[in-house]
């Protein structure tokens, strides 16, 4: 069952990958770097300072920081134990995909994934109180994420398992979030 799972994954991956082209490899690479999504990080601060205190937005930031803490270490965690071959290193695959970036760590799951759901989820339970089209910030993990299939660094398996944790993390810690300033800041 668990061969059959892993073949199918790597068969999606092949295809996915498959449809990149040297045009785009340049504007993926970018795509993948979180330092080029600081405009967008800029406007959902924006966004929620419009209907935020300042203090409650700091309070905001330190989950964040905690939640990709979080994440990002359960991800190393994973990947130290399973030491699945990201597909740039699969013997099996390695010669008939493109590979545009290369990395020697391992590959289940994506941290990337995690971190750009867990966030957005986050970001997403307290937007939908506000915004009509909060939904919309859900663009930024599928495209950040596909990123890491496009580029040859992850296979699907790895991004839909990171967006499970990422989900799960993001909603806790809204809750916990939430908790909190119900108890200690209600006028925040």
């Amino acid at each position: 069952m668990l061969e059959k799972i892993i073949a199918s994954d790597k068969q999606l991956f092949v295809f996915l990958n498959g449809l990149g082209t040297e045009t785009y490899d340049n504007l993926w690479l970018c795509i993948t770097k979180q330092l080029y999504w600081t405009p967008l990080f800029l406007l959902v601060l924006y966004l929620l300072q419009k209907k935020l205190s300042w203090k409650n937005i700091g309070i905001m930031m330190l989950f964040i920081a905690v939640l990709i803490l979080v994440g990002d270490q359960t991800a190393n965690l994973f990947k130290d134990s399973v030491q699945r071959l990201r597909p740039c290193n699969d013997p099996e695959i390695k010669d008939i995909i493109r590979i545009v970036k290369s990395s020697d760590t391992f590959s289940f799951f994506s941290g990337h994934a995690t971190n750009s759901m867990a966030t957005t989820v986050f970001v997403f339970m307290t937007f939908k109180k506000y915004y009509r089209y909060a939904f919309l910030v859900f663009v930024f993990p599928l495209i950040f994420a596909y990123s890491r299939i496009y580029l040859g660094l992850h296979f699907p398996l790895d991004i839909i398992t990171g967006y499970v944790f990422g989900a799960t993390f993001g909603f806790l810690f809204y809750k916990g979030y939430q908790y909190l300033q119900s108890k200690y800041f209600p006028e925040v």
